[in-house]
């Protein structure tokens, strides 16, 4: 009988993408991939380290698979596992933890592990090396459903934000070759998904190579024209790009009726200068308000989502104030709230101002609020305008949901028929959920891309 192997993945889109690779490796070993609240005979657990929270999640996630199968080999892999090996290979149930570049060789670490007896009182196996031996790339794809891919394009960063372990869970900032990302991007549309997000540490960085190689082949630009023209895809997003890298050129080329669709995710982190300067931002608020009046102007229907962080160090009442009010202000339209959490080797960690837990809560708060506010808002803007939704695949308590090329939400009836389709609707309506509702229009497109005109020709009220 073939073994069988569950992955569970904290974290960002970039773990996700690793996740499904490495799945992909296990298969072509022989492996069969199962769900993770199955029994398995092999848990592999791919680790963040952005946030507390993320932390503490890793233990409980553990205790998951103990609980399926207290016989399995558990596997830690990821930023956790390369920013503290020592401290995962300490927690019950866990038998391997694998540093940044071994992850990607999985395979090769856990034939063993099944040939001989799993002591659980012990310590797990360690194969963590110097983030310095991190300076090479390995491309990867997932496949979350039958809708949406997310393409991995680049690793690492070259920043030093005063808040951020990324450059030392990750390394250097490299990048897949422009070869290597249309032959994932074709292999993916052959698969009859018709979105890939694209997705990375800081994809705006994009082109730098190999070994430290800080020559750029290719530009971001480069990258984004390039993919458009890859058969098959009928959607390309940018994940989330530093607002000092979306240059104009890239906003006018997305404006323009291609696959790139209108939706932008740009960190802000704070709305204060003072602060941005603590934490060794590249940009200042004057740069990220141009940035989005651009691509206002260009696009006035195109959404536009923000990180945040509340309660770095240093943040008094009146600063959170200035950011609050900077974001209430921006034509943005919804928010990504992270409650600062301090982490070891990094240089915050020593800055005067600490902010009480209590003081971050409440700030938190009033940013999600906030969030609600502006996604209401942008919705409302939305309601009367032809848009094009992708549906997705799940069934969520009687209904399928899909988004619009702007990333609006968006619910009808359950209709199996509906998975991984395109249709042309107008949106009508918002429902208790904050979910749209929508009317069909007189033609759609079936899962080949034909267009196809509906039976009554005339919309129908959904």
């Amino acid at each position: 009988m073939k073994r069988k192997v569950a992955f569970y993945t904290l974290g960002c889109k970039l773990n996700f993408s690793e996740t499904s690779t490495i799945g992909r490796s296990f298969e072509e070993e022989g492996f069969e991939r199962v769900p993770f609240t199955e029994r398995a005979d092999m848990y592999v657990i791919n680790t963040c380290s952005v946030t507390e929270n993320a932390d503490k999640k890793f233990k409980t996630v553990v205790r998951q698979a103990q609980k399926a199968n207290p016989e399995a080999v558990v596997a830690a892999i990821g930023c956790y596992a390369q920013l503290k090996p020592e401290e995962l290979a300490e927690v019950n149930g866990v038998d391997l933890v694998l540093g940044a570049t071994e992850k990607f060789n999985i395979t090769e670490y856990v034939n063993g592990l099944f040939n001989q007896p799993q002591d659980r009182s012990g310590r797990a196996e360690v194969h963590s090396c110097s983030i310095e031996e991190a300076d090479f790339y390995v491309g990867s794809y997932a496949i979350g459903d039958r809708t949406r891919a997310f393409l991995k394009v680049q690793d690492g960063c070259d920043y030093k934000c005063t808040y951020c372990t990324i450059p030392l869970a990750r390394g250097i900032s490299r990048s897949d070759t422009l070869d290597n990302v249309l032959a994932n991007a074709r292999e993916i549309a052959n698969k009859g998904i018709r979105e890939i997000v694209l997705t990375g540490v800081n994809i705006g960085d994009y082109g730098k190579g190999e070994f430290g190689n800080k020559r750029h082949e290719h530009t971001f630009l480069d990258l984004v024209k390039a993919l458009d023209t890859v058969p098959g895809i009928e959607r390309l997003r940018i994940s989330s790009i530093e607002p000092n890298l979306l240059k104009n050129e890239t906003i006018a080329f997305v404006a323009r009726p291609n696959a790139f669709v209108p939706h932008f995710h740009i960190p802000l982190q704070s709305g204060s200068d003072v602060l941005l300067k603590l934490m060794k931002r590249r940009y200042m608020t004057a740069l990220y308000r141009d940035r989005v009046q651009q691509i206002k102007e260009a696009m006035p229907h195109c959404c536009i989502g923000v990180d945040v962080i509340v309660g770095f160090p240093g943040e008094t009442d009146d600063l959170f104030l200035e950011t609050y009010h900077f974001l209430n202000e921006l034509p943005i339209s919804y928010l990504h709230v992270f409650t600062y959490s301090e982490r070891d080797n990094t240089e915050a960690v020593g800055l005067d101002g600490v902010v009480p837990q209590k003081v971050r809560n409440k700030r938190s708060k009033m940013l999600r609020a906030l969030s609600v506010k502006k996604r209401r808002a942008f919705y409302e803007s939305q309601l009367g305008t032809e848009r094009e939704v992708l549906f997705e695949s799940e069934n969520k308590a009687g209904y399928i949901h899909g988004f619009t090329e702007n990333y609006v939400k968006v619910k009808a009836p359950w209709n199996p028929q509906l998975v991984n389709t395109l249709h042309r609707v107008v949106l009508a309506q918002i429902d208790t959920d904050g979910l749209v509702r929508f009317e069909w229009m007189g033609g759609r497109k079936d899962e080949e891309g034909q267009k196809k005109t509906s039976r009554e020709g005339r919309l129908n009220s959904v």
